[in-house]
């Protein structure tokens, strides 16, 4: 796998606003590449856009919420209902409404560029390489984290619009090599489409994911 320039095994000391779980940085300077449509965060999808304008709110930062909460709440996480259905392209996630933890990542991604909130894939290591979101607030100009794993089995993640807020599923264990990858990327790492594109309907577990980028 590719290596990420600028691990961050521990969150460094900062100022008050910094991310509990260390910094995040875009890894392109330009938003728009956050906000396009391609062959894994395909926003241009109809029904993807249908579910975006049907959830969308007043201001951007009340619609990012409802998007993220339905994706965390309501598309199931495989290992949660122990149906494997393999997907990972944003289209093919709503579709069967079930995914792990980079499927889930991934529709939340085309969900919000479909409306126009700047988003990308970021990573956690555990013991296996865990996905999720990072949004640009327009209103801040940060880079925030959002997870939207599912909260079962212990995961706790929760909206957030402040690096200081960030709290995603799982916390780090520091002892066990745990830390928050700091890139946005804005589209998954290609080793890692190769990777997700081995996963087969019903079969369990993660054995087609690399340990970490």
């Amino acid at each position: 796998m590719t290596t990420d320039p600028n691990p961050a095994p521990r969150a460094p000391a900062g100022p008050p606003h910094a991310s509990p779980l260390g910094p995040l940085v875009p890894a392109s300077a330009d938003l728009a590449d956050y906000l396009a449509a391609d062959e894994v965060i395909d926003h241009d999808h109809p029904e993807i856009r249908a579910l975006a304008a049907r959830l969308r709110r007043t201001d951007r930062v009340a619609t990012a919420r409802a998007l993220f909460e339905y994706v965390r709440d309501e598309i199931d996480h495989s290992a949660d209902v122990d149906h494997w259905s393999g997907a990972y392209r944003a289209s093919d996630v709503l579709a069967r409404r079930n995914g792990i933890c980079h499927a889930k990542a991934h529709l939340l991604a085309a969900l919000l560029r479909a409306e126009g909130i700047p988003a990308g894939i970021c990573y956690q290591k555990l013991e296996v390489l865990h996905g999720l979101n990072g949004i640009h607030f327009e209103e801040t100009g940060q880079w925030v984290r959002l997870d939207p794993r599912g909260n079962k089995g212990g995961a706790d993640a929760h909206f957030a619009t402040e690096p200081a807020e960030e709290r995603t599923a799982w916390a780090n264990d520091p002892d066990a090599g745990n830390f928050h990858y700091p890139t946005v990327h804005p589209t998954p790492p290609a080793d890692l489409r190769a990777a997700l594109a081995e996963a087969r309907v019903g079969e369990r577990g993660y054995g087609h994911l690399p340990r970490e980028l």
